[in-house]
């Protein structure tokens, strides 16, 4: 029997919603989360059954291939974009100081943002959207309830500052309904995140986020002191995985069709020895001390990132000064015992989508970072016990994706996935548009 026109259109009536079909979405990056502490956590002693069951009822990629530098703040940018470093602003963790009179500053405003992001999608769609300590959103008027990561002095003055960042009366709702405060959330510690993960549970139940992007750091913290797959660090994603556990029934309780996206920024490899690059610069008569060792003047200076440096000349037209610093790096790469790796110029930085005032980049063996001694001895004992910041192309440096929702299109094993796609598959998520993204969504 041939169909009716009335059931005719009453299909295109259910396919045209379930194609415009608009989900919440939580995002939540756990730094430095490794994907095989997911997918294979029984083999490597990880106790994540939060983290497993979401993959294994959602959609997983078995590796995501971040940014260049493989650090926190650049790749969560690309996260809420979907574009590399060179083309939304965010360079490093911190920005370029070669006189260091900055005080070590980062870049946590949201302004140097050069592209929109998701949370400009949802509020050009008229959605809301909250935001607890995730980077580069100090100032940003596109999220509605924002709690931003932001220090300077490490001191108790520090939640003062962030109260004055913080969307006027946010931190008192949420205290009212958890106890939790400012002060609770603003450590690097499982019980911070802790904190953060009752913290957003409240802002739900407040708000009703259309989006929500929540940074847990803990994890990220523990492997830089204690090495990646230490206990430590497995002690802190167990606690992690619980609180995520506890966060998802309270946001499904306040919006049951909301989908959970878990990233992470980079992954981790151990160190054992730091190279003081900024000290071969000295060395070279490329940067100039001081009597008390501070930089006074510079022709070229590396800009750290962990793992890896960016080389920025004074004179990038400078012919002369551009092959003397070529010299000295390559004479470094020759060398085994300096512990770098590889050498990059402006052209692969570019096909990177490096920071474009990077004259060279410069990437260290695995095992070995770069640190920030401009006196001494070149290589030295290891500050930390593990780091990233890497070239991209080192599988240790591969991050985690994991989504699962109850209308999810897809289910399963999504492959390898380029970081980029992850913020187009999130708008596709949330029915809003963002053309700016250089990404394409994954379902």
């Amino acid at each position: 029997m041939r169909p009716t026109l009335a059931a005719i259109i009453a299909v295109l009536a259910l396919a045209a919603g379930a194609a415009a079909r608009a989900d919440p979405v939580l995002m939540i990056s756990i730094d430095g989360l490794r994907p095989a502490d997911v997918l294979q956590a029984p083999q490597r002693g990880v106790h994540d059954p939060v983290l497993q069951a979401l993959a294994r009822e959602g959609a997983y990629a078995s590796g995501v291939r971040d940014a260049l530098p493989s650090v926190t703040y650049p790749n969560h940018t690309t996260l809420v974009t979907g574009v590399w470093p060179a083309r939304h602003g965010i360079a490093s963790n911190t920005t370029f100081d070669p006189l260091r009179q900055n005080a070590e500053g980062w870049y946590w405003y949201a302004p140097a943002i050069k592209v929109p992001t998701l949370w400009d999608a949802v509020h050009a769609a008229g959605g809301s959207s909250a935001s607890l300590g995730w980077p580069v959103t100090v100032d940003a008027p596109a999220i509605d309830y924002d709690i931003p990561e932001y220090w300077r002095a490490r001191t108790t003055d520090d939640q003062a500052l962030v109260h004055a960042l913080t969307t006027p009366g946010l931190s008192e709702a949420v205290q009212a309904q958890t106890h939790v405060t400012l002060a609770d959330v603003a450590p690097t510690t499982p019980e911070a995140d802790e904190a953060k993960a009752r913290a957003a549970a409240a802002i739900y139940a407040l708000k009703h986020p259309t989006f929500f992007t929540l940074h847990l750091s803990s994890l990220d913290h523990e492997q830089h002191l204690f090495g990646p797959g230490s206990a430590e660090a497995h002690a802190a994603l167990t606690r992690i995985d619980t609180a995520v556990g506890g966060l998802i029934a309270a946001a499904r309780a306040a919006e049951p069709n909301l989908v959970v996206v878990i990233v992470s920024d980079h992954g981790f490899a151990p160190v054992t020895s730091d190279i003081n690059l900024g000290a071969a610069f000295v060395q070279a008569g490329l940067i100039r001390l001081d009597a008390e060792g501070k930089p006074v003047s510079w022709d070229a200076a590396p800009w750290i990132s962990g793992g890896s440096a960016a080389v920025v000349l004074a004179r990038p037209q400078d012919p002369a000064l551009r092959a003397t610093v070529a010299a000295l790096l390559n004479d470094l790469a020759a060398d085994p015992a300096s512990g770098v790796g590889q050498v990059i110029g402006r052209d692969q930085i570019k096909a990177l989508g490096g920071a474009p005032d990077a004259d060279f980049f410069v990437d260290a063996k695995i095992g070995y970072e770069f640190a920030g001694k401009l006196r001494g001895p070149l290589v030295t004992a290891g500050s930390q016990k593990g780091t990233h910041g890497y070239f991209p192309a080192h599988p240790e440096m591969r991050a985690t994706l994991i989504i699962d929702g109850p209308h999810l299109a897809a289910h399963g094993a999504l492959g390898e996935v380029d970081m980029r796609d992850i913020a187009p598959t999130v708008a596709e998520l949330l029915g809003v548009k963002l053309p700016s993204a250089d990404g394409e969504p994954l379902f």
